[in-house]
């Protein structure tokens, strides 16, 4: 039967006792991990979110009583000591931050029992995601897991402290608005007052921190709560959230030049990791056309050579006839692969193709100056030394290469192999952390789905000012005045300085193809507002749990977070979502579920 703790106050946690605590009588509470009887001796390992703390129950110490329900401590049971903490000597333990003592138990109250855990409470676990997100109130007590979880914690702590100090307002923006276009699927909550209407819950707090701007907050940051309804993958949940901020009276340098800040202090404060400024910057440009990527992981080199120039006149059609179509040609020079096996070669073949590349074409040098390649049959002596020259490839090396009238198919499917070579090969420098800013990113990007023009971040971001002439000749040509955040191949987060003038923002929702009335309907609140002075602002938001996750080394977000989804995005803890049991809550809402056999008569 459980025990009250009336009377008693709990000391310290597990870890926060150490020697200076010696022959002092503590109180201590958490949970058993592990108890050992040797007869005379019951050695009880107690756990908190601390640590672990080794009990002694010695029967004459504590009397038989407290000894006898000391013998029938399990796994999981919550208790509470009492007794006097003593140093271990020679028995210390290294491997426990309190391994160089122990506390010596005079008394024992049992405050709850608990069946057998259905897998193992300890770090590293073996068990299978699922069962452990079953039950994940168990699997955060695992000491790596809570650790994580702890660091999160204190990494918004310290964000709030910077930015409070930076004279940003933490203002808190509604999670129930308006559904906007803003590139993911809303989730929708259905409103029981307004019969046939819906809320969105926000994909960010985008228009409401612009509308903080126009009031006059002058600098606002939350920790805002986001939902976007799209396919999940190790870095992404359905529910998740930002680093939120704006800034009035602002241009670019100034947000980049606070936020360079805010970097070196959490890292600083949270890994010990010194970040030298000003952090690299590479435009978009530059990142697609090297690295085929718009966060590409500078960790490791292998970039992207452009070699349409040397292969448009060779003799292999599908190389030269790409070239006269105003296509590109791309390669990637692997050192000392020579001897890479077909079999390898044909996965790559097949991973390229994931990108809409139509093939993967190799071509190598052996050390004793032989050739193996897909396509050296079709190549000239000249064509072949022209391919060697513009590659730079040397002998045991290894050129692979991709051709495409389209610069997407060729950027996507090689940074996608730079990537698996990175890894396969072993050439990520993993103690290495490479920040990087992207500057100068396209405006629009073509969709071939809708046949027109989409804005590549959002319809609010600013294009840059030489660029404002091409609004009316041509959309590909604008670039905005938007910044992404890299850190070692992962988007950690990103903004824009945004558009503050009426009549640019009209045009510019005209551009996207919205007619006056559609704006109106979707915008008009913010529109109506850009008449009354707006100021010129920028902001960015980071990814919090993204930043979390590569401060404590997880693979997955769901690490750092409490309470994650699954992978198909469903809650097995709670088993949710789940069919609504009261059919009045639905009639309410004057909503029906339709089922999937009515929907295909």
């Amino acid at each position: 039967m459980a025990e009250s703790m009336k009377g008693l106050h709990r000391t310290a946690r597990c870890a926060e006792l150490g020697e200076s605590y010696i022959g002092k009588t503590v109180c201590m509470m958490g949970w058993v991990q592990k108890s050992r009887n040797k007869g005379g001796l019951i050695f009880t390992d107690l756990r908190d979110r601390s640590g672990i703390l080794q009990i002694l129950f010695e029967e004459q110490e504590c009397g038989s009583e407290v000894f006898e329900k000391a013998s029938e401590l399990k796994q999981e049971y919550v208790i509470a000591v009492e007794g006097e903490v003593r140093s271990r000597g020679k028995d210390s333990n290294a491997a426990l931050s309190t391994g160089s003592i122990e506390l010596v138990a005079k008394s024992l109250r049992i405050l709850a029992e608990a069946d057998t855990p259905p897998f193992p409470i300890e770090a590293d676990s073996k068990t299978k995601e699922e069962l452990r997100l079953k039950y994940r109130y168990l699997d955060l007590r695992r000491p790596d897991l809570a650790k994580k979880i702890m660091t999160r914690a204190r990494l918004s702590q310290l964000i709030r402290h910077f930015l409070s100090e930076e004279g940003f307002l933490e203002i808190e923006t509604p999670t129930l608005i308006k559904s906007t276009p803003e590139g993911a699927r809303d989730f929708l909550v259905p409103s029981r007052l307004h019969r046939g209407a819906f809320y969105a819950l926000p994909q960010s707090p985008q228009l409401l921190k612009q509308l903080l701007m126009v009031s006059g907050m002058d600098r606002y940051f939350q920790l805002a709560r986001c939902y976007r309804d799209e396919d999940l993958r190790a870095d992404r949940q359905p529910e998740f959230t930002q680093v939120d901020m704006e800034l009035s009276f602002v241009d670019i340098e100034d947000v980049l030049e606070v936020n360079e800040r805010l970097l070196k202090y959490i890292f600083k404060e949270v890994c010990n990791v010194d970040i030298a400024l000003p952090l690299q910057r590479m435009t978009w440009d530059y990142a697609m056309n090297h690295y085929g990527s718009d966060k590409p992981d500078l960790r490791f080199d292998m970039p992207l050579i452009e070699l349409t120039e040397a292969v448009k006149d060779c003799g292999f059609s599908v190389f030269s006839d790409c070239a006269k179509a105003g296509g590109t040609v791309k390669g990637i020079l692997v050192k000392g692969q020579a001897e890479m096996p077909r079999k390898k070669l044909d996965s790559y073949v097949e991973l390229v193709k994931g990108y809409h590349a139509k093939g993967l074409a190799w071509y190598g040098v052996h050390e004793d100056g032989t050739v193996k390649s897909s396509f050296a049959k079709f190549l000239s002596e000249e064509d072949a030394k022209r391919l060697v020259e513009a590659s730079g490839l040397e002998k045991g090396d290894l050129l692979l290469l991709v051709s495409d009238v389209k610069k997407n198919v060729v950027w996507d499917s090689l940074g996608a192999l730079r990537l698996v070579l990175g890894k396969e090969l072993d050439l990520i420098d993993k103690t290495q952390w490479k920040f990087l800013w992207i500057t100068e990113f396209p405006m629009f990007e073509y969709s071939e789905e809708l046949g027109r023009y989409q804005a590549m971040h959002h319809p609010f971001t600013m294009p840059m000012e030489e660029d404002l002439h091409y609004l009316d000749t041509d959309l590909s040509k604008i670039r905005a005045k938007a910044y992404d955040i890299v850190l070692n191949g992962t988007e950690l987060g990103g903004g824009s300085v945004r558009i503050h003038q009426s009549d640019v923002q009209e045009k510019m929702l005209e551009k996207l193809g919205f007619t006056p009335e559609r704006a109106n309907e979707q915008f008009g609140f913010l529109m109506q507002a850009f008449r009354y002075g707006v100021p010129p602002h920028a902001g960015l938001a980071y990814g919090l749990d993204r930043l979390a996750m590569w401060m404590v080394g997880a693979e997955t977000i769901r690490d750092v977070i409490a309470f994650p989804k699954g992978k198909d995005g469903s809650d097995a803890m709670m088993d949710a979502p789940a069919e609504v049991f009261d059919p009045q809550q639905l009639l309410d809402l004057n909503i029906a579920v339709i089922a999937e056999e009515e929907k295909s008569e």
